[in-house]
């Protein structure tokens, strides 16, 4: 689906753990020469870095304010800490005034480190003056906690990046955060910061078919601090001629998550289901969930039932808004299976073959694939 998507002349933002889209974005990048299929991936060595508080045009709209803002209560609240309402009303205007001040100061560089020092120097200034209680706004509880993302700080790379990255016009983008995903800072964070990327993209596309999609990324989108900024793509992307999917292998995250039925599921009248099977004894709470008629509960449950034992294929169901529901089959050459493979084995052996010759992955799938079709054929 994406792959079309991509033919078709969308642009593609994904959020991915596990290496899924390596093959297919290597190979939209040979065939481009370098200009598309750009695969960021999260090493040590060489750390996904962003700058929330650029903006190419110097212009922060609302949707600018408010990813700001929900990245910054991100940065300070636990998932299972609210904030208070006069927290929120200084964060807000805290956000407000260093806006202020660098669109009006050139001098200042907009960046996370400008940011705090703003808020320790001159905004604490300006909440004495207001007389703001400390239990209404702990400013130094504040600065304490957004200090490892302050210059010297453990992150103090990760809102500081002086390189602005050319997402706008790339139309194939990975972002691959296996190697974070179970960080509880750097893997919210980062999926925030994507998503904000995404809007950007969404709004200045005029006319162009865009969508973002987060694969396995329920760790960084179901919290109370994200639930108002998930909401609020949900209902947006249509209006910029995009769409929003996301993706999960554990039915328990649809199932146990409030945040994920009110945002996402209530707003999103395509709906896509493999193999239930496993979940048969747990397909009640699916179903109203969900809300499948009794037929799309049948035609779910037929998934993979009767397959033709000679070819090889999967079968997946589709509701589009409620009113259609139908089951296809999908089956694809195998030299686009070699492109999707995410079998460890397979994929090995697809780029040792690809190394031999000389990094060519396309001419290394088609080998393969013909080896494949004609054992006796050589790969080599």
């Amino acid at each position: 689906m994406v792959r079309q998507y991509y033919e078709q002349g969308a642009h593609v933002l994904l959020v991915d753990t596990g290496n899924s889209y390596l093959g297919l974005s290597q190979l939209i990048h040979n065939r481009t020469h370098g200009e598309d299929g750009i695969y960021f991936t999260y090493t040590n060595e060489n750390p996904i870095a962003f700058n929330p508080f650029y903006v190419e045009d110097g212009v922060f709209d609302i949707e600018k304010k408010e990813s700001i803002k929900t990245l910054i209560l991100t940065l300070w609240k636990r998932d299972d800490e609210a904030p208070k309402r006069s927290e929120e009303v200084a964060l807000s205007n805290a956000v407000s005034a260093y806006i202020e001040r660098i669109t009006g100061d050139k001098s200042v560089t907009p960046c996370f480190n400008t940011f705090y020092e703003f808020v320790r120097d001159d905004y604490r200034r300006q909440l004495e003056r207001k007389n703001v209680r400390e239990k209404d706004f702990d400013i130094d509880g504040f600065l304490n906690v957004l200090e490892p993302y302050y210059r010297g700080g453990e992150y103090d790379y990760l809102l500081n990046s002086d390189k602005e990255l050319d997402l706008l016009h790339k139309r194939f983008i990975v972002f691959e955060l296996d190697n974070i995903k179970d960080h509880k800072i750097l893997f919210p964070i980062t999926t925030i910061i994507i998503m904000e990327a995404f809007i950007n993209k969404m709004r200045k596309l005029k006319g162009i078919r865009k969508l973002i999609l987060i694969e396995e990324a329920w760790k960084a989108i179901a919290s109370a601090n994200m639930a108002d900024y998930i909401k609020y793509l949900y209902k947006t992307v249509r209006k910029y001629f995009g769409e929003a999917i996301v993706v999960t292998q554990e039915v328990e995250d649809i199932i146990s998550s409030p945040i994920v039925k009110e945002s996402i599921i209530n707003n999103s009248d395509c709906k896509i289901l493999l193999d239930q099977r496993k979940y048969l004894n747990k397909f009640d709470s699916i179903q109203n969930l969900l809300g499948l008629t009794d037929k799309e509960r049948s035609q779910i449950l037929s998934i993979n039932m009767a397959n033709h034992p000679g070819r090889k294929y999967k079968e997946v169901f589709f509701s589009l808004g409620g009113t259609q529901s139908a089951v296809y089959a999908t089956e694809v050459s195998l030299e686009e299976y070699y492109t999707y493979t995410t079998e460890e084995s397979e994929k090995m052996e697809l780029f040792a073959l690809a190394d031999k010759l000389g990094g060519n992955l396309e001419l290394a799938i088609k080998r393969l694939a013909e080896s494949k079709r004609n054992p006796q054929s050589s790969t080599t």
